[in-house]
């Protein structure tokens, strides 16, 4: 006689016991699971597609790769935000990227890339500003 199955999922084996007597499965994606916006299953499949001599890719690396990519793009859309706010208009637009890339030394030196109508950081010289330095005069000089 075989032995009979005594779990406590009504006699089926394997899986989670709630799952099975409910009849109701939740699908999760792997971003939902990692707690992350940006999808991490197409970001899996570019990294397979982008890298030669047909090489493995963990399942890890494109969780740690969505992660990265999620905090920098929150970290510029919130700096540019910020400027956006401080020039009082509603719309990020290319300038306000600029503004906000140029403006954190971290993020410069990371983008190298020209911003298309992002403009020019504004930059004045500090010998072009102010008046010309004028020494004290003394009392009975008159100016030439």
């Amino acid at each position: 006689m075989a032995p009979q199955s005594t779990s406590r999922s009504g006699g089926k084996k394997g899986g989670k016991a709630s799952d099975a007597a409910d009849g109701v499965k939740s699908i999760q994606s792997r971003s939902q699971k990692a707690g992350l916006q940006f999808p991490v299953g197409r970001i899996h499949r570019f990294l397979k597609q982008r890298t030669s001599h047909n090489m493995r890719i963990g399942a890890k690396a494109a969780v740690y790769t969505s992660a990265i990519l999620e905090y920098l793009t929150a970290e510029v859309l919130e700096l540019a935000g910020n400027a956006s706010k401080d020039l009082r208009v509603k719309r990020i637009t290319p300038r306000h990227l600029q503004l906000a890339i140029r403006g954190d030394e971290e993020l410069d030196t990371l983008v190298r890339a020209t911003i298309a109508g992002g403009g020019v950081l504004p930059f004045i010289h500090k010998s072009l500003t102010g008046a010309v330095k004028q020494g004290k005069k003394k009392e009975g000089e008159t100016p030439a």
